[in-house]
């Protein structure tokens, strides 16, 4: 009499390498449904990805024009998530951003008061012109951007989840703007510059944006899918060399790290969630590229969208012609 053969249990780390291919795969349709819609800016996009993958808010900084506002509208239609909106302008107030309390009188004569939740109640929300407002108003986001909660007249009201707040600003030098706290910048997972298209990438959205039919964005994941994204990206292994490189990086950008170096020139740095940030940003960065470890490129290739908006120069440096862009170079190749 033969037994059947009984099968292997499949491994845990079989089961994670299972379930990054297929989200891996997930996320790569995103990738393409997005720049369908959005051309020229594939850095910009997969920046964006990385952040929301890592469970963070990202800061979008361009002039006018450049499509952030509609990458932040196609991307809440391709990652499954309910979007919301709010332009910020000077005359905002962060009630208009929270929501309020509403006096009610019932049938009966009987007076309560009813909480009217306001649009930061979202799963993915743009913060139109975020450097508009003031910094009163700006600083509404604060809570919910770290606690995924806010608290109005006492009472703590959660936001939902996945939650992330996707900014944009405007150049600080252009007029009726705000710089923003930097109590907020920190709460940036990272800064994504956008910049110009390219010749033909502008060709292109000539062609297709002033015709008949324009490219409209499609759903690629749903919500859920991306929730379990979101998780595996925090189950993915890092290398001792990626940790220390992190470290390395994150502790050289204090004023006072290294008196020789490029710390010499930095009045204030980022703090440990930076490192954090880093952390989460290089294992999304490895998934979005199929890969199942990330590496020191990955760190270096990040290093500038995460530490830039974490740190200011001193004065003699700026007087000097120094860029916060050229100290974070240097501070790379120390590590690279």
């Amino acid at each position: 009499m033969t037994s059947a053969k009984s099968e292997t249990p499949e491994t845990l780390d079989q089961m994670i390498v299972r379930a990054a291919e297929t989200t891996a795969a997930s996320i790569r349709a995103a990738r393409t449904a997005i720049a369908a819609v959005i051309f020229g800016q594939d850095e910009v996009i997969d920046r964006a990805l990385i952040t929301v993958l890592a469970g963070g808010h990202a800061l979008l900084v361009g002039v006018p024009g450049l499509a952030k506002t509609k990458l932040v509208d196609t991307m809440g239609t391709v990652l499954g998530l309910e979007a919301r909106r709010i332009q910020f302008t000077p005359d905002l107030m962060p009630s208009d951003i929270l929501g309020a309390e509403v006096l009610e009188e019932s049938a009966a004569g009987k007076r309560s008061f009813r909480f009217i939740r306001g649009p930061i109640f979202s799963q993915l929300l743009l913060a139109d012109e975020i450097n508009r407002a003031s910094p009163r108003t700006q600083s509404a986001l604060l809570q919910a951007m770290q606690e995924y909660h806010v608290t109005v007249a006492g009472t703590r009201h959660d936001v939902p989840r996945p939650f992330h707040v996707l900014a944009t600003e405007n150049p600080i030098e252009q007029e009726g703007t705000y710089p923003l706290p930097e109590a907020q910048l920190d709460r940036f997972l990272m800064q994504i510059d956008v910049s110009y298209p390219a010749r033909e990438a502008e060709r292109k959205i000539l062609f297709d944006t002033t015709g008949v039919d324009e490219t409209k964005p499609r759903a690629a994941m749903s919500v859920d899918d991306l929730i379990a994204a979101q998780r595996l990206v925090r189950r993915i292994p890092v290398g001792e060399s990626v940790v220390e490189a992190i470290l390395d990086l994150v502790r050289a950008a204090r004023p006072g790290a290294d008196a020789d170096g490029p710390s010499k020139l930095i009045a204030w740095g980022p703090g440990p969630r930076a490192s954090q940030a880093l952390m989460l940003a290089v294992r999304a960065r490895a998934l979005l590229d199929g890969r199942l470890a990330p590496s020191i490129d990955d760190v270096l290739a990040l290093a500038e969208p995460v530490l830039k908006h974490r740190m200011a120069l001193t004065f003699g440096a700026r007087a000097d012609g120094e860029t916060i862009e050229g100290v974070v170079a240097r501070l790379k190749a120390r590590i690279a």
